[in-house]
């Protein structure tokens, strides 16, 4: 057989054999870290359902107990989507960490408690700068308040109410910085006189201990009060430009599925956050708390987040205002939006 009949002869073999089954693509692996707060939910609702894995997203989960705490890892590049509130953000981006904000998942999530001993003072009509000073004048003591680091959205928030709203005395508080659980512990141990708390904090300490009172909303801590937001390292978005819109899209599924049928969304929420220890009906709860409000759309807490930033400026968390250029990137979200009709 010359060259050009055994050139014909394998031709007609490739044409008789049966096509080969097409590979699967594998899995998009998307390492999360998270904070452990009910505004997190949508996610956690996207990868019980199932629809991660059906988007080839191969999620894995890292729990931190801050922002701040979770930019480390997110720099160093061991997760490469970063779960929590948005302050640490921009400051991360000016000191070269590229990182993108590409959906928000839930706002106005801070609330601010206050323990039994100093509930008491904020008696009906009594403005809560009077309460701080009574409390003090009764003890002797500063009230003791609890939230996360300084640069993180609850300890601005925190500030934002004491100083520009309740108009509170200086000497008349002490602010104490502390991880979430920490606070947790701390509020229901009677450790602090209050502190800033989230679902499903605010749910928990209030069923253990009812004297355990919501004093401020989210609404009245800070106007517009940016909350939880999900944001991709450059790189991640830029490799995976698809996976991330099929994670948009599970977001706003996720947060429709949340407000139309959270008893099937608590459980979800509940193996996360819970580890199995926490009540189910308690999730439930929380996920429909007043300090619950699922919102998707990164467009609506743009100038809020501008806003949060002038004001860590102000109080001298933040060196100077940062530009937000290339921070949010909408288009994930505008899509998603289209194709849900």
């Amino acid at each position: 057989m010359d060259r050009r009949q055994f050139l014909l002869a394998g031709s007609s073999l490739v044409a008789a054999a049966p096509f080969a089954p097409v590979l699967a693509q594998a899995p998009v692996a998307a390492r999360i870290g998270y904070i452990p707060i009910i505004g997190t939910a949508p996610v956690f609702v996207a990868q019980g359902e199932g629809w991660l894995k059906e988007a080839g997203i191969a999620a894995s989960f890292t729990v931190f107990e801050s922002g701040p705490n979770m930019i480390q890892a997110f720099a160093s590049g061991t997760i490469d989507f970063y779960l929590a509130g948005i302050a640490p953000l921009a400051v991360a981006r000016s000191r070269g960490v590229d990182v993108r904000v590409v959906a928000a998942t839930a706002i106005a999530e801070n609330v601010f408690v206050a323990a039994p001993a100093l509930a008491k003072f904020f008696t009906p009509g009594a403005a809560p700068a009077a309460a701080f000073k009574a409390h003090k004048a009764a003890t002797g003591k500063a009230a003791r308040l609890a939230t996360q680091p300084a640069g993180s959205v609850p300890n601005t928030v925190l500030q934002y109410w004491l100083w520009e709203v309740a108009k509170a005395e200086k000497g008349d508080v002490e602010i104490v910085p502390m991880g979430i659980d920490a606070t947790q512990q701390a509020v229901l141990a009677g450790a602090v006189e209050g502190g800033i708390v989230r679902e499903p904090a605010l749910t928990i300490v209030q069923t253990r201990n009812p004297g355990i009172r919501l004093i401020a909303g989210g609404q009245e801590l800070f106007p517009g009060q940016p909350g939880t937001v999900v944001a991709g390292s450059g790189a991640f978005v830029t490799k995976n430009p698809e996976a991330v819109q099929k994670l948009v899209d599970s977001l706003v599924r996720a947060a429709d599925l949340i407000a139309k049928n959270p008893d099937k969304a608590a459980p979800h929420v509940g193996a996360a956050l819970g580890k199995g220890i926490v009540d189910p009906a308690l999730i439930r709860k929380a996920l429909v708390s007043p300090a619950s409000t699922f919102e998707i759309d990164p467009r609506k807490i743009i100038e809020p987040s501008r806003a949060m930033q002038a004001y860590q400026v102000k109080l001298g968390s933040l060196e100077k205002e940062l530009p937000f250029d290339g921070l949010f990137e909408t288009q994930f979200y505008e899509r998603a939006v289209k194709a849900a009709g």
